[in-house]
């Protein structure tokens, strides 16, 4: 039984409210995150968004993210770009985030009845931690990708002595944790707060993110036994108490005769021999990565369900007939579809969850960011994926190598395919176990505990002053 979360001065219940960052990577795992919570006797959760994300959430029937009667929905009006376009000025996205959200998201806040015990927020939200103060509540930080790569972004603010990234990358030191230094390859992320390198990118998210020693404590949409020697790295680095409460990933229940037209020709497919393709909502794709990948996966002969955003016309001629082209799919359902055996990813943090959980071999195909070191999880690590493309080049992969890679994939006779799929199986279960068993459960349970300790503490505090 779960504990009751009450406000012990007043009998009334514990109010936490969420700040995620409003982007779709973001947002979803703070929403299951607030769903995990708002499921605890004597708990009311408020999640703040924008108003352009309270319209996407209103109409969206996800089970995941539609409000309960414990957890509701705030909005502060459109001050940052729409996530139709914020991948084509990411930087102007980000500005907005970092100087527009700031003052709307306090004013919302101060005026909440009940008022707010406590705030969880992204950790690429630094204001938050003045709203926190001001408002005498404890704030707690959720980084919302790899504990590895904020790990890295911590070991490589120790090193940073102004010389390029490459030479502290490959200097050998904090024990190859600079390894999962996200990278910048997206041109137009080049110019992130000033008319330089992706360097500056890297030291400037460090500092955002440099805010999380203020916060009571620090949240990742990870499990230990996935991450575990990172989490346990952290915590010993690190004096704020941690917290693996992943993996926040979509309620998932598998569907039977579905109207969707995508669902019923995955049903027609052999079992294990679909190569599902998604590299993300986010960064647009040029058309000649797409023509080499559409010609690439025709060439293997390998049957494919391609999500792509937009009119998919022309891609449907390019891959020749040998699969199905959707603007739009349930993802996590489709890789937990028995004839799903393969997943082609741009290696975003919430789709590499998704495959993990499937237990779904994968192809990496890193754009940006923190999915390359993600890449190097999937592939390195935890050996359950290939890479698609040497990541080091930036150049387009071309067609008879996709096809080679996606038939190396999917050969389910192969040697290496057989050790491929029992490591995914294996990482399977330590996913399921992590969210059904006492995993994320136990972890959300002491996260709360700590935020009425915390709270208790705040109040003493301002009866002395």
């Amino acid at each position: 039984m779960e504990a009751t979360h009450e406000n012990g001065n007043s009998g009334r219940r514990l109010h936490v409210v969420a700040v995620p960052l409003p982007g779709r990577g973001h947002i979803n795992p703070m929403l299951i995150l607030c769903h995990r919570l708002a499921v605890r006797e004597g708990l009311l959760v408020t999640v703040v968004v924008t108003e352009e994300w309270l319209r996407l959430l209103s109409s969206s029937c996800a089970t995941a993210t539609s409000p309960t009667a414990n957890l509701r929905l705030r909005a502060i009006p459109d001050v940052v770009p729409s996530e139709s376009t914020r991948g084509q000025d990411y930087a102007a996205f980000i500005q907005a985030v970092l100087t527009k959200m700031g003052g709307p998201v306090e004013a919302l806040v101060a005026a909440l009845d009940p008022p707010a015990d406590a705030v969880v927020a992204d950790a690429l939200l630094p204001w938050v931690a003045g709203i926190g103060r001001r408002r005498g509540v404890p704030v707690a930080a959720l980084f919302p990708q790899a504990a590895a790569v904020f790990l890295a972004l911590h070991e490589f603010r120790s090193f940073d002595d102004g010389r390029p990234l490459s030479e502290i990358h490959t200097s050998g030191k904090a024990n190859g944790y600079l390894d999962y230094i996200p990278r910048n390859s997206s041109p137009h992320l080049a110019d992130l707060f000033s008319k330089s390198s992706g360097q500056n990118m890297i030291r400037t998210f460090i500092q955002v993110l440099s805010w999380f020693s203020t916060a009571q404590s620090l949240l990742f949409n990870s499990f230990d036994e996935l991450e575990g020697h990172a989490m346990n790295t952290l915590r010993s680095k690190l004096s704020i108490p941690i917290y693996s409460i992943g993996p926040c990933i979509p309620y998932v229940t598998l569907v039977d005769n579905s109207p969707d037209p995508y669902h019923k020709w995955l049903d027609s497919q052999q079992r294990s021999s679909v190569l599902y393709v998604s590299l993300g909502s986010f960064l647009p794709i040029s058309n000649v990565h797409i023509v080499e990948l559409a010609a690439g996966l025709r060439m293997s002969g390998v049957p494919f369900l391609w999500v792509v955003r937009g009119d998919c016309t022309e891609i449907k001629k390019l891959g020749g007939g040998r699969g199905f082209v959707v603007p739009w799919c349930d993802q996590l359902n489709v890789l937990c579809h028995p004839s799903v055996g393969g997943f082609m990813t741009h290696c975003g943090w919430n789709s590499t969850l998704e495959g993990i959980y499937a237990g779904v071999p994968m192809v990496t195909y890193p754009l940006m960011w923190d999915q390359y070191p993600n890449s190097k999880l999937i592939v390195d690590d935890w050996k359950v994926g290939f890479r698609m493309k040497n990541e080091e080049e930036e150049s387009v992969v071309g067609r008879e190598h996709i096809a080679s890679v996606v038939q190396k994939l999917m050969d389910l006779d192969a040697d290496d395919g057989r050790e491929l799929r029992r490591r995914a199986r294996e990482f399977k279960e330590r996913s399921h176990k992590a969210l059904n068993d006492e995993g994320s459960t136990t972890s959300i349970d002491a996260f709360l505990q700590d935020v009425l300790h915390c709270k208790q503490k705040f109040t003493d505090q301002n009866k002395t002053t």
